[in-house]
């Protein structure tokens, strides 16, 4: 209980805190713009024009949800406190990225309606390197080598020195995690890329090999990056998301001023969150596997014992 009030006393101290950098830096009624652009255009092209789309019906109840939740967090991860915390504790960034890399294209591989998959994996060109990138190898490398390079301290100060590189390798990242979820996701019926038994070494594959990311940040005695301990570029990466105006009469110091802890305490932290929160996510699809795998393998065998009653009644 104790542990549970001083939580909520640091999390309204930081909110206080951050109070300073106005409704837009918190907020983002751009980052709102968007969202609910996606929004209406989903609903538009999924039910009154669905006919200029391709679609014969509307995408289920279970979809439509699929889909509104991805925008929402997207929303989220981009657009709320979140997205400003994220630029001054490592925990809210590894919150953001887990949200945003792990959860985000799950909900809209299942959101989006087959047709329009399929679509998009006939697109001339685009067909050869999404085919290639969504074979079960390549694309485990393919996102877990991009996430493990992101992380590299230079490479993660260098992504916040500007939005013309930030946004470029946040979305790089973001379709690295969409080829890793497709081969067992795809909504396509006719193309299993993975059989079940490989379905589970792959996501044990995804665990080991995010693995060495989190550990080194988890193991470190000291902070890392620039951007959560240096003022100079703890100033850069908040100009991603506070104007320039507000942040013109700010002398902050760096990111201290903000936390009640060791700044190591919190980089350790954000690590302990990725791995946690990925073999979360990773054991609720691997129990999904397994259940699918077993209903899948009593249908196969149930019929047998009623097709050997028959040839029995037909001998006698």
């Amino acid at each position: 209980m104790k542990e549970t009030n001083l939580t909520a006393e640091v999390s309204k101290i930081m909110w206080d805190k951050i109070q300073i950098f106005g409704f837009q830096a918190l907020w983002s009624p751009m980052i709102i713009l968007i969202s609910l652009l996606f929004m209406v255009l989903y609903f538009l092209f999924t039910g009154p024009l669905k006919h200029k789309t391709g679609l014969t019906e509307e995408p289920t109840r279970g979809q439509k949800i699929s889909m509104y939740s991805a925008i929402l967090l997207f929303y989220v991860v981009k657009g709320s406190p979140l997205y400003l915390l994220s630029h001054i504790v490592m925990m809210a960034h590894m919150t953001q990225m887990a949200i945003f890399y792990l959860i985000v294209p799950l909900l809209v591989i299942k959101g989006i309606p087959e047709p329009w998959w399929r679509k998009i994996f006939e697109t001339p060109v685009l067909k050869q390197v999404l085919n290639l990138l969504t074979r079960p190898i390549i694309a485990l490398l393919f996102f877990n080598v991009s996430f493990s390079l992101y992380h590299i301290p230079e490479i993660l100060d260098f992504s916040k020195t500007s939005n013309w590189i930030h946004w470029p390798v946040t979305l790089f990242i973001l379709f690295a995690a969409f080829c890793m979820w497709w081969p067992i996701m795809t909504p396509f019926k006719d193309r299993v890329l993975i059989k079940p038994l490989y379905k589970i070494l792959y996501m044990f594959g995804n665990g080991l090999l995010i693995t060495p990311a989190c550990a080194l940040i988890i193991f470190a005695d000291q902070p890392l990056y620039a951007t959560y301990s240096q003022p100079d570029a703890f100033m850069t990466a908040l100009a991603l998301c506070v104007p320039t105006s507000v942040l013109s009469g700010m002398n902050l110091g760096g990111p201290q001023v903000f936390l009640n802890m060791p700044l190591v305490y919190d980089q350790q932290a954000a690590g302990i969150i990725m791995k946690v929160t990925q073999e979360f996510l990773y054991g609720g699809i691997l129990a999904k596997i397994f259940y699918d795998w077993y209903q899948s393998e009593s249908k196969g065998i149930d019929p047998l014992p009623q097709q050997s009653v028959s040839v029995n009644a037909e001998r006698g």
